[in-house]
């Protein structure tokens, strides 16, 4: 048999599928003996069917499973349920989805949000009160509204126009500050104002398209946790987006270090199809400028997959190119049909 894995993703209004495999995050959520940076909390896979004499509430009321209480809203980030897909799946296929809306922002971002933030406030680039400010296609802005608000620091987000207007609308019930930028600017456009107001006002910028921290956070939780909850259960196609690389180059690495048989599938828009062009981003290394790319991607289109791809190669997927075995490519209106018919069919909203 043939498992494949992809997350789900909650995109507030706009119904598309995230094609990516996705974990936890770090020190007041890996924290547990001795101040270890990991020590992972058992994923307990339940063993409730509907075909079993029960009923599945019955099965829920009667789950051996501790209800949960935290300490704080950070704590609930990550161990997301892997869910098997009962009636769109190839006959002789089991198809698996990471259900990422599980979090408490709705998205994976919400760990790439306190990994970057926990990250900073260890090695001092963060500090108490202090202004962070990121970039973003609404997801990474809304996880990084919550971490901050728990944590205490202001936060703004710049955001291009074109993005979804209920993000927008989240991020300020959260109390952040949002500044929009010109779309004819870009994903592109965005990083360059946002690093003009980090140095213009002293402001954190996290740069999640770079920060290898955001790579890391998927390293130690979200690989393990994919094969920990598959357990005996052979992992054969693992299919993700990109994004800012984080989930993809730390996912593939535990992927080729503990479960090397399992290919990596890296799924891009078909109208922006950059890493199949083979034409790769230059990243500046002189000091002030600015390190995300020299130029964006000549191949890059807009696109209907808010937050799959910007338009040049994040550094992050760069440093993971060597781990991809197929480049993949999805139309946004194949996505968004497949999102809808996800959710009637198996009552799964991405």
């Amino acid at each position: 048999k043939i498992f494949f894995t992809f997350a789900c993703r909650l995109t507030m209004s706009l119904f598309m599928p995230r094609f990516i495999s996705l974990g936890k995050t770090t020190s007041s959520l890996l924290r547990r003996n001795n101040n270890s940076i990991y020590t992972p909390r058992k994923i307990i896979v339940s063993t409730m069917s509907s075909s079993s004499n029960s009923s599945i509430i019955e099965s829920i009321a009667n789950d051996a499973r501790p209800s949960l209480k935290s300490s704080s809203i950070l704590e609930t980030i990550g161990k997301t349920p892997l869910v098997k897909i009962n009636k769109m799946a190839p006959e002789g296929v089991n198809v698996y989805v990471k259900c990422e809306a599980f979090n408490p922002m709705g998205s994976v971002k919400d760990r790439l949000a306190l990994g970057c933030i926990e990250w900073a406030e260890k090695n001092g680039h963060l500090k108490p009160g202090q202004t962070v400010v990121e970039c973003t296609s609404g997801n990474t802005g809304i996880g990084l509204a919550m971490v901050c608000n728990a944590k205490g620091y202001p936060f703004v987000c710049v955001m291009a126009e074109s993005f979804s207007i209920e993000r927008r609308k989240l991020m300020r019930f959260l109390g952040a500050r949002v500044i929009l930028t010109n779309p004819a600017h870009k994903g592109s456009g965005m990083v360059i104002k946002t690093k003009e107001l980090a140095e213009k006002h002293g402001w954190y910028w996290p740069n999640q398209f770079d920060n290898e921290a955001n790579a890391y956070v998927h390293e130690i939780t979200t690989g393990p946790e994919l094969l920990e909850a598959m357990g005996d259960e052979k992992l054969d196609h693992l299919f993700l987006a990109y994004g800012t690389g984080g989930t993809l180059n730390g996912v593939s690495k535990v992927m080729k270090s503990r479960s090397p048989h399992t290919k990596i599938h890296c799924v891009e828009p078909d109208n922006a199809p950059m890493l199949y062009s083979q034409i790769e981003t230059e990243y500046p290394t002189g000091e002030g400028e600015l390190s995300s790319f020299k130029d964006p991607h000549p191949v890059w289109r807009p696109h209907l997959l808010q937050g799959w791809a910007p338009d040049w190669i994040p550094s992050l997927v760069d440093k993971a190119r060597s781990r991809i075995d197929e480049v993949c490519h999805v139309g946004g209106d194949v996505a968004m049909a497949t999102s809808k018919t996800l959710a009637q069919k198996e009552g799964i909203f991405t």
